[in-house]
């Protein structure tokens, strides 16, 4: 896999070959979803949770196709359990928030799709990050990308979850201060350094901060 996604790998920025991120109540081909396992979020080996997974996925799935993805050794059980419902594939993850560790999609207006591999680092990193190790979850996002068989931004310097921003589809970006001026995402980088990366990776014109929280 390693050498295909060199192969797929783009140069420049999605601004600058006419690509934007669609607003998410736009039409999509799929939801991606991570099967929980980890003992120290979920109680009893993530049993009780992955039984309301399954619930959530058959919801999902009378909608639009689910893909969830598995660690090795949850696979048969997550097989047996969603089988016939959701596309059942191995993604080896540390934890399975894939709103935040999962690969940002962006469009074009001819119907083109590529994907972006951000960096991501548990929320904080080695200075407030929630976990340690986080190497699973980094690659989580260039393995979905693998998966739908696109061509990928790679910007794995910048460290950004994906549910710390959301976007209208029509050049507008909401964030917070407090996620993305963390000093432990990308301490090394200024204010008006970060807007410049979000509005090239995900063509937007306009960033608006909020000071608290966001919630999506």
């Amino acid at each position: 896999m390693k050498g295909n996604t060199i192969m797929r790998t783009l140069t420049g920025t999605p601004r600058d070959n006419n690509y934007r991120m669609p607003g998410e109540f736009e039409r999509h081909q799929c939801v991606f979803l991570l099967w929980p396992q980890r003992p120290d979020n979920w109680r009893n080996g993530g049993k009780p949770v992955q039984r309301t997974f399954v619930q959530l996925v058959a919801t999902i799935a009378q909608l639009e196709p689910v893909v969830v993805g598995v660690n090795d050794d949850q696979y048969d059980n997550a097989y047996e359990q969603l089988s016939g419902i959701a596309k059942i594939v191995e993604i080896s993850h540390d934890d399975s928030w894939v709103r935040d560790t999962g690969a940002t999609f962006v469009k074009n207006d001819e119907g083109g799709l590529r994907g972006i591999d951000w960096g991501f680092n548990a929320w904080g990193g080695l200075k407030d990050g929630l976990y340690f190790p986080w190497e699973k979850d980094n690659r989580v996002a260039t393995k979905m990308i693998e998966q739908v068989g696109v061509k990928e931004y790679r910007n794995e310097s910048f460290i950004l979850e994906g549910g710390s921003f959301h976007v209208d589809g029509q050049g507008t970006l909401i964030t917070t201060e407090e996620c993305l001026l963390s000093s432990g995402r990308n301490p090394e980088l200024s204010k008006n350094e970060i807007e410049k990366t979000l509005k090239e990776y995900l063509n937007v014109s306009k960033i608006i901060w909020l000071k608290g929280r966001l919630q999506i």
